[in-house]
């Protein structure tokens, strides 16, 4: 099989590669050479022409030629006329990890693994802890520990007094919940990837949100989904598009983020909500509903979607305290009817048995001050974002992004410019971007122009990321767009 990536997908894998010491064409070849290592390119992978990844990179022809060059050297590349450049063959292959199993090198994951110091990422949202999360830590040791310590057994659902504690958040936020109905996961990635797990297989047709949050695309893309994507309006995911897509691909499941969607930050309508619940019922179509994503709230937040949902309708709802208390704290669930709890408990088993029972204590203390951490944290973020935007209006004032209803990021459109472009400019100037592209399960560049830009930063952090981006910008604009032979942005 001829396997290949575009210049596109090829640049979001190699990350932040012009970093570090030495010829630019060295670090390029230095970077290809781990992702052969690593196994992400694989032997017989057929890779850009010379002239297409500078263009993708913003870099000269030359400098490419030279990295591939030095790679065909040492055995790694090969190339043969007609045939074009690629992984030799003789490359020993490297057992798949599953990392790039979706083929998008995600950029927000990546990071995790590349502290870069002066590199300004903003790949993943910051939330530092809030002080109530350290007075819960102290409480649990004082008062808690000998309880806990008590303990001689998993709890693979959660700690039964984490499950009562959840059961009557959501009682009190207008969704009546039993404990039986609630299981505790290692945050809500895990929760979100137990649905997966439970409910797709190779070829399942899944409804998204376009754009959507890349994170969990990666995780049902490894199940083998096969994605229908639907744009969203000023009140999520589009209501219209949604019928269309039951009616036509029969889908096993619909993912959405209603509070507060991911990237844009919209918030979804309670008339959309109630619109999804009966078609759930009705089509017998379970809806995910990713309620993670919370940072910035508005004060009159509608109940979760699962609220809406008539009898017969099957709506899972996930959320966590990681964007509101500390993201340290890796606790997060999931509530579904009390069946699926259960089996979803079965899946956490496999994951893992059973999560810690001192995060999960601290929680406890910690949803009994909700409303307190929500309020304390939306202030912080409110704050920042006007800071955020005033920046923004005198170093960029032709970007364009409408203020989000909530969460900690703003969904910026660039005007006339492919972002992937102004990302490689960016990184050559110490600022990681996730490029629009990335946040869509369409493979056609749908929101090539956008990117997503979190504004949770101190002051300071925040000033010197606009100067740098402004800076970026005007080196964008005065060479200006590359289409075949790019110019010499760097040597």
């Amino acid at each position: 099989m001829d396997s290949s990536r575009s210049a596109a997908e090829i640049a979001d894998l190699l990350g932040a590669w012009p970093r570090g010491g030495g010829p630019l064409y060295r670090r390029l070849a230095d970077t290809l050479r781990e992702l052969v290592d690593q196994g992400t390119l694989t032997p017989g992978e057929r890779l850009p022409s010379e002239r297409a990844l500078a263009a993708a990179l913003r870099i000269s022809r030359t400098t490419v030629v030279s990295a591939y060059d030095s790679l065909r050297s040492t055995g790694i590349l090969d190339s043969r006329q007609g045939s074009g450049t690629r992984i030799s063959s003789r490359v020993a292959p490297v057992r798949s990890d599953g990392w790039t199993a979706s083929g998008n090198g995600n950029p927000m994951y990546r990071n995790l693994f590349q502290r870069e110091e002066g590199l300004i990422s903003t790949a993943c949202l910051s939330t530092p802890a809030l002080p109530g999360v350290e007075e819960a830590i102290r409480e649990v040791v004082a008062e808690d520990l000998p309880a806990l310590m008590a303990e001689g057994s998993y709890h693979p659902s959660g700690l039964p007094a984490l499950r009562q504690a959840i059961a009557d958040h959501y009682g009190g936020r207008g969704l009546p919940t039993t404990p039986d109905q609630i299981v505790v996961t290692t945050g809500a990635h895990q929760a979100v990837n137990l649905v997966s797990q439970l409910y797709l297989r190779k070829g399942s047709p899944v409804v998204v949100e376009d754009p959507g949050f890349a994170g969990c695309l990666d995780l049902m893309g490894d199940r083998g989904a096969r994605f229908v994507p639907v744009p969203l309006d000023d009140q999520g995911i589009d209501g219209t598009g949604v019928r269309r897509a039951v009616a036509e691909h029969a889908p096993h499941l619909i993912y959405t983020m209603p509070s507060y969607h991911n990237p844009t930050g919209t918030m979804m309508s309670v008339a959309r909500r109630r619109e999804l619940g009966e078609l759930s019922a009705r089509h017998g179509v379970p809806v995910l509903e990713d309620s993670a994503y919370t940072g910035m709230r508005v004060a009159d937040e509608p109940p979760p979607l699962a609220a809406f949902a008539p009898r017969g309708a099957e709506v899972i709802t996930v959320e966590s305290l990681s964007k509101i208390g500390w993201a340290g704290l890796r606790v997060g669930w999931l509530r579904a009817p009390a069946e699926m709890a259960l089996r979803l408990s079965r899946r956490k088993v496999l994951a893992d048995l059973a999560g810690p029972l001192l995060d999960q204590a601290v929680t406890v203390r910690l949803l009994g001050r909700y409303d307190e951490l929500s309020r304390q944290r939306s202030d912080m973020l409110r704050e920042a974002l006007d800071h955020m935007e005033e920046l923004l209006r005198e170093a960029l004032p032709s970007w364009e992004w409408k203020r989000p209803d909530g969460g900690a990021a703003l969904w910026v459109r660039l005007p006339g410019v492919d972002a992937r472009a102004y990302v490689q400019v960016a990184l050559c100037h110490d600022v990681d971007l996730v490029p629009g592209a990335i946040m869509s399960a369409h493979t056609d560049g749908r929101h090539s122009e956008c990117f997503r830009l979190p504004f949770a930063y101190e002051r300071a952090t925040q000033e010197e990321l606009v100067w740098r981006l402004a800076r970026a910008w005007r080196e964008l604009d005065r060479y200006g767009p590359v289409a075949e032979e790019p110019v010499r942005l760097v040597v």
